[in-house]
């Protein structure tokens, strides 16, 4: 089956044909209902060390995971990594054979939006620069930020990568999705060292739809910052502190707890919410969050989920109350209402969010406009971004203890922080953010205002 898969300078997918192969090997098998979701990528990518290349990736993937109902309307499934005819004809049988042995608790079904019509998105295809470009390019961001300041002794960690993406989603009920993207990313980690002080570290990561187009420069200026800002550093004590969380740090926090907002977690028991949570306040009536996989700065963006359902923008919190739960077609169903366009396709449908957007509620406002981290007057903690979310929280507790970079500023004079770690509950915290500034800023993750909270635990370190 070649025909369905081109190698040339990408891996590409006739969609069309591979839709009649499949058909056509269904009907040999007598096998009536089936999908089937594939992901093909070409990606190449470098880092450096001191003018020097440390590491060349040129790579080609692929992925298919084909789903088969059997008579009795249990389910099988595989997946493989091999695309030709007979490694999908494989797949296929395989998944049939599997669904001798299906769970007749948890049977899933078509998404009842696998063919509405797709959201248009603009993203255009942008073509690669290629690695002995990316190389030069990487060279000189290396050799500019160490230039920034005679402390800055590294860039232990750096990259620069550009990737094309297919995904594809088919079923035996006419469904058929299709979309390609490209994507660029650049990180610079930079590492300061002086006499008799502890090294400090900062970074910056940015995102394009090429290599292109990415703000290089605004990287190496953010990373800069964030290294040399910190190099002046002192201790700070334990104590409750008024904190601003910047965009990025709040949005990293948000999403740790994300299980709050999926069907998946809470079916499984696995989340802080209920289904009756739905309709009750869990924050501050001037907090609203919504997940927007159309957004357009979202690099990412993808018209359509595993399933096939199409992307949309879904309010999940308004006015501090929770409106919506993210689904998969399972999820929906069990709760009775459509699937949100948030599914992945796997043995198990896993079900997670997209992108975030955090605002201020429609004709609500805090009585603390007066918060600006620019300019207010206030002793507050301001954390610039949290590390070890993967250790430092129980998602399914709500507590959360993460060290942070960050600082203390009293009366609009920023000391770095040494070392601290702040501690909470989320569900606390939605409840005591006490203002939420106007602009909203774009980060790689989603976006965000800068959010103020008071009364957060501060530990600071000896």
């Amino acid at each position: 089956m070649m025909s369905e898969i081109k190698r040339a300078n990408a891996i590409e997918l006739d969609t069309h044909s591979l839709r009649d192969k499949l058909s056509q090997l269904a009907s040999r098998e007598s096998i009536h209902q089936w999908d089937l979701g594939a992901a093909c990528s070409t990606d190449s990518s470098v880092q450096i060390d001191r003018g020097e290349a440390k590491q060349m990736k040129g790579a080609q993937r692929s992925s298919i995971t084909v789903r088969v109902w059997n008579n009795k309307g249990l389910v099988g499934i595989t997946s493989t990594s091999d695309l030709s005819e007979k490694g999908i004809e494989k797949a296929l049988i395989g998944a049939r054979q599997a669904s001798d042995f299906g769970n007749a608790d948890d049977v899933p079904a078509f998404s009842t939006l696998a063919k509405s019509p797709l959201p248009k998105l603009e993203r255009p295809l942008r073509p690669a620069q290629g690695i002995q470009r990316m190389l030069e390019v990487l060279k000189e961001a290396e050799a500019d930020l160490l230039s920034r300041h005679p402390s800055i002794q590294s860039i232990p960690y750096n990259g620069l990568g550009e990737a094309t993406y297919e995904r594809v989603y088919l079923n035996s009920d006419g469904a058929l999705r299709q979309m390609k993207r490209s994507q660029a990313s650049l990180y610079l980690f930079a590492r300061a060292e002086e006499s008799g002080r502890k090294p400090r570290s900062g970074g910056a990561i940015r995102l394009a739809l090429g290599s292109h187009d990415l703000d290089i420069d605004g990287c190496i200026d953010e990373a800069a910052e964030r290294t040399i800002s910190h190099l002046d550093y002192q201790p700070i004590d334990t104590g409750c502190y008024l904190v601003c969380f910047t965009p990025e740090a709040f949005l990293d926090l948000i999403g740790a707890f994300s299980s709050m907002f999926n069907a998946r977690a809470v079916l499984d028991g696995v989340s802080l919410s209920q289904r009756d949570t739905l309709g009750k306040n869990i924050a501050v009536p001037f907090f609203s969050l919504h997940d927007n996989g159309l957004h357009p700065a979202h690099v990412g963006a993808s018209s359509f989920d595993g399933e096939g359902t199409p992307t949309q923008k879904l309010c999940l919190i308004n006015g501090g109350r929770l409106e919506n739960f993210l689904h998969s077609e399972a999820t929906a169903r069990a709760f009775g209402v459509p699937p949100t366009g948030h599914a992945g396709l796997g043995a198990k449908v896993s079900v997670g969010p997209d992108w975030f957007e955090v605002s201020n509620t429609e004709g609500q406002n805090s009585a603390n406009t007066h918060l600006q981290h620019s300019r207010s007057k206030e002793t507050f903690v301001l954390i610039e971004g949290l590390n070890a979310l993967h250790a430092g929280v129980k998602a399914s507790q709500g507590s959360f203890s993460l060290p942070f970079n960050g600082w203390l500023v009293i009366k609009g004079e920023r000391v770095s922080i040494e070392a601290a770690t702040v501690a909470g509950d989320i569900r606390t915290l939605l409840n005591s953010i006490v203002n939420m500034e106007a602009e909203q800023v774009i980060t790689p993750g989603g976006i965000s205002p800068h959010v103020w909270v008071e009364g957060l635990s501060i530990t600071g370190e000896a």
